[in-house]
């Protein structure tokens, strides 16, 4: 067959590009949702890292450990597999869990990280005015930290729309689980890996562009 055919086979026959459009919009799917359940997990990991308990601190820990510690695919396994694998619940959910745990760890670290770049006489103010621990946290250094957090945030998402390809181990719902529905019926293997990486590249290549104009609006709003 020439690349035509192959190209014609992989996407213009019986409409196979919508399996592709379909996975794509399932891959931003789970990303954007992972993130999202990362942030909630790192901010509260970050705080347990940073209190003065020491249970709270080991807990903290011990999750950023394990699961940093832990291939993200074994993590994907273990979820699907064994904790969900006796419920009835949508694929693109449980990889929104796993990879949403996985983010987390990471994003504690992106979070205690920025919380710490804030000079520590913020807080002292903070409780100079009569302000407790906790409202000092939310109202004065998590503003100031979220500005130095939020590139690093973005940059997550673009990790996890690439890592989310190991989700089409396990069910065949995005862009990695397109292109092989596609080689069991075309026996084909060349070109429908080589045009996921290409749509891959230009997806993440867009959200960097974007990033970067966002991250140039924000230094210039720090020159001012």
């Amino acid at each position: 067959m020439s690349i035509l055919e192959k190209l014609y086979a992989t996407f213009i026959f019986e409409e196979r590009w919508r399996w592709f459009v379909s996975g794509l919009g399932y891959t931003l799917l789970i990303s954007l949702f992972a993130v999202l359940l990362g942030l909630v997990i790192g901010i509260l990991m970050a705080l347990m890292r940073l209190s003065k308990n020491k249970i709270l601190k080991a807990i903290s820990g011990v999750y950023i450990d394990v699961i940093r510690g832990t291939p993200t695919m074994v993590q994907l396994l273990i979820i699907y597999y064994i904790i969900f694998a006796p419920v009835a619940i949508p694929k693109w959910i449980v990889g929104v869990i796993a990879f949403g745990i996985n983010s987390g760890a990471y994003i504690a670290e992106i979070v205690r990280g920025g919380i710490l770049s804030i000079n520590v006489g913020q807080t002292e103010a903070g409780r100079s005015l009569g302000l407790t621990q906790a409202q000092t946290m939310m109202s004065i250094v998590m503003p100031q930290a979220m500005k130095n957090i939020l590139p690093a945030l973005a940059n997550e998402f673009i990790v996890l729309i690439k890592e989310t390809a190991v989700i089409g181990m396990v069910s065949n719902i995005d862009l990695v689980g397109a292109a092989r529905k596609v080689q069991s019926l075309t026996y084909d293997f060349a070109v429908p890996l080589l045009s996921i990486a290409v749509i891959y590249y230009v997806v993440i290549k867009i959200l960097s562009l974007g990033l970067g104009r966002i991250e140039a609006r924000m230094r210039k709003s720090d020159k001012r």
